[in-house]
């Protein structure tokens, strides 16, 4: 059943909490593929457009309150034939910290990348640090821009 809002309609007691595997696997590998999701329940977002606070509205996964959200959205290109990724919002921006982790299948094939990134209000280098800390996976060989980011 699609309620409308356009996301599945999960049954009472749902909680979603796939694993770094599953969630490059099986969710965004088949989002990439153009691949029919079982229970479609990652919502697209842009998140250049929306603030770290207001993305618990976009996120309504089961019956119960949630502490992690899954979104897909695409990268957004800081310069039109640059490489480097536009994470700023209205009010602040998201800022890379640590180093990539690699996620791999239980056979030991490595699948993708998982980017751990911290929310900062105001502008960079003067931005305030803040709780919000958000998770971006990526597949090892997509070309394409969608991932899928937990927050």
């Amino acid at each position: 059943m699609m309620p409308s809002t356009g996301q599945a309609s999960v049954p009472p007691g749902f909680r979603f909490h796939p694993t770094d595997e599953e969630l490059l696997y099986y969710y965004l590998r088949k989002k990439v593929s153009y691949e029919a999701i079982d229970l479609d329940v990652i919502r697209e977002v842009d998140l250049n457009k929306l603030e770290p606070w207001d993305l618990k509205d976009k996120c309504k996964i089961g019956s119960g309150p949630q502490n992690d959200w899954y979104f897909f959205s695409h990268k957004d290109k800081k310069y039109p034939t640059g490489t480097r990724t536009n994470r700023a919002t209205t009010a602040g921006f998201w800022k890379a910290t640590g180093r990539d982790k690699a996620i791999h299948l239980s056979n030991s094939k490595r699948i993708g990348m998982r980017k751990t990134l911290v929310f900062y209000t105001g502008r960079a280098p003067h931005g305030q640090k803040t709780d919000w800390i958000m998770h971006e996976y990526r597949l090892e060989d997509d070309t394409t821009e969608i991932q899928t980011t937990s927050l």
